[in-house]
Order: structure tokens, then sequence, then C-alpha cells
């Protein structure tokens, strides 16, 4: 009997002591921050399209474009954007410059994508190409949340004059992001 009755004490004073709430409470308001980084687009320093003749076309691969989005943004958007220069040889006379408007410009389809939001190309296929007579949309990133990146292998089309001259054709094509 003694045995049951320590038992039912030690029982009840195990109760007690998980239902009892503390003396003392305090609450501690706890932040943190989640900083936002760089919006950042990178390209290949050169590329080289390969030869071809006057009248002709010559097309080749600008090598990879990279946005990087990490502002960590809440349904943000970037728009990247390609521009050229006139392509020239020589002393750059007529028959040694070929327009930016006889060059044309493909991103594809992104060959990587990470993150969450919408990523469209500018120009789809090799048929959509644009004159690079203006600047052109070469991606945009749409609906983004949080940090993204896209990589795309644009195509570069160029349809030089049947009166150039021949010669190494030398322009700029510049990649910008906002």
């Amino acid at each position: 009997m003694r045995i049951i009755r320590h038992l039912a004490v030690l029982c009840a004073a195990t109760t007690i002591a998980t239902v009892t709430t503390p003396a003392y409470a305090v609450d501690t308001t706890t932040t943190f921050t989640i900083a936002g980084g760089a919006l950042t687009i990178a390209a290949p320093a050169n590329a080289s399209l390969g030869s071809g003749a006057s009248g002709g076309s010559i097309s080749g691969s600008l090598g990879s474009v990279t946005v990087t989005d990490a502002r960590s943004t809440l349904l943000g958007q970037w728009t990247a954007t390609v521009a050229a220069t006139d392509f020239t040889t020589g002393g750059a006379t007529t028959n040694e410059t070929i327009a930016k408007a006889n060059v044309s410009y493909a991103s594809l389809a992104a060959t990587s994508s990470t993150g969450v939001g919408v990523f469209t190309p500018g120009q789809l296929t090799v048929l959509l190409a644009q004159s690079l007579s203006t600047p052109r949309t070469a991606y945009a990133g749409t609906a983004l949340v949080g940090n993204n990146t896209v990589i795309w292998n644009p195509t570069l089309v160029v349809s030089p004059p049947s009166s150039s001259v021949a010669g190494e054709y030398t322009g700029t094509v510049t990649h910008s992001v906002a």
C-alpha cells in the first residue's frame, strides 16, 4: 500500500510540473536581412564567325551570354539588349565597311536557366534574326522571384554586300541589361 501511495504522489507531482507555466517569460523579437545583389551580364571578349564571300552569308555563334540577377526580387524583371557597330577592314572606306544593318542577331532558346521566372528570347530561331541596325531585345526575364540566371548562345548572321573587299572585318557587339 505504501508503494502505491508513493507512486500516486509521484504521478501527481509529475503532472503538476508539466502543466505549470513558468513564473517569468520573456519574448525576443528577432530579425535578419537578406541582402540583394547586382544584376549583371557577361559575354565572351572575342568571337570569330569564320569566313565567307562577298554577296553571301557568314554566320556563327558568339558564345555563351549570361545574365545573373542576384537582386532577390519579388516579381522582378530585366531586359537584355544587344547592339553593334559597323564592321570594318583596312581603311574603313565604303567598300571596306559592312554596315551593322547587314548584321542580324538571333538569341535562340536558353541553354540553361536557374531560379523562378519566365525567360523569353528576343529571336527564337535564326529565321527570326533581327538586323542590328538598331539595338534589339536579346532576352527578357519577367515574373522573377529571388535570384535567377539565364544563359544563351546567340548566332550572328552577316550579309556582306557584293562590293565588300577581302579582309578581316572587325566590329563590336555589345550586350547590356537593365
